[in-house]
């Protein structure tokens, strides 16, 4: 038998929607995730590759007497202030397309039939040089309304609303996400019902990926 041929997705949503619940499940199933969080985590870790930037740019205050980053104080930051989280994503994002091309490469390699970007800001910076960049067969949305949203972030992060807010705004909308998504999984109510609709779509996604092998 002919090997599959991979299909890739891009998986996103928005703050407080569930896609990371979503991306837990399709890695259970066995799809390969590359998480373009987890890739921003080890970047900015102790010899990380983007730390020591962060600090020359945002101030030697954002490194904690431990030598690790700050996030919560980063996070601050850049999230009330759009200059200052743009001079973040110049200094993330490009770093984060390279890890992720190369992780992509070797999936395919590896013959694994799914494959899933797990990039929370795909629709924010899809653009040449970031992790977004990377052909995809098609971008699922894990899709809930904002009200919901809200009340996922206050309570899950311990946010004031006016915090929570700040947070969803510094995302495009979700129900414009929703407008441009291929795929949406509704996560907005009852767990099963999103369980069950991905279950489903990955069950389409091996069948397609060996119905596109070569001969």
């Amino acid at each position: 038998m002919s090997p599959a041929t991979p299909i890739v997705v891009g998986l996103t949503g928005g703050i407080g929607t569930g896609k990371t619940r979503v991306s837990d499940l399709l890695r259970e199933l066995g799809a390969a995730i590359i998480c373009s969080d987890q890739i921003v985590r080890e970047l900015q870790a102790p010899g990380g590759a983007a730390l020591a930037k962060i600090a020359e740019t945002f101030g030697a205050e954002m490194i904690l007497p431990s030598g690790e980053l700050d996030r919560a104080k980063l996070g601050e930051r850049v999230f009330n202030d759009s200059e200052a989280r743009g001079k973040l994503n110049r200094i993330i994002h490009p770093a984060v397309g390279r890890e992720t091309a190369r992780q992509l490469e070797s999936h395919r390699k590896a013959q694994v039939p799914v494959i899933v970007l797990d990039i929370p800001l795909l629709y924010e910076v899809r653009k040449p040089g970031t992790a977004a960049a990377h052909p995809t067969d098609f971008v699922v949305v894990v899709y809930a309304p904002q009200s919901t949203q809200l009340e996922r972030v206050m309570s899950r992060d311990g946010l004031s609303e006016t915090e929570a807010l700040a947070r969803i705004d510094a995302q495009i909308p979700i129900d414009e996400k929703r407008e441009l998504a291929d795929v949406v999984i509704d996560n907005s109510g009852a767990w099963e019902a999103a369980e069950q609709r991905v279950r489903e779509l990955y069950d389409g996604w091996v069948k397609r990926a060996g119905d596109a092998s070569p001969d």
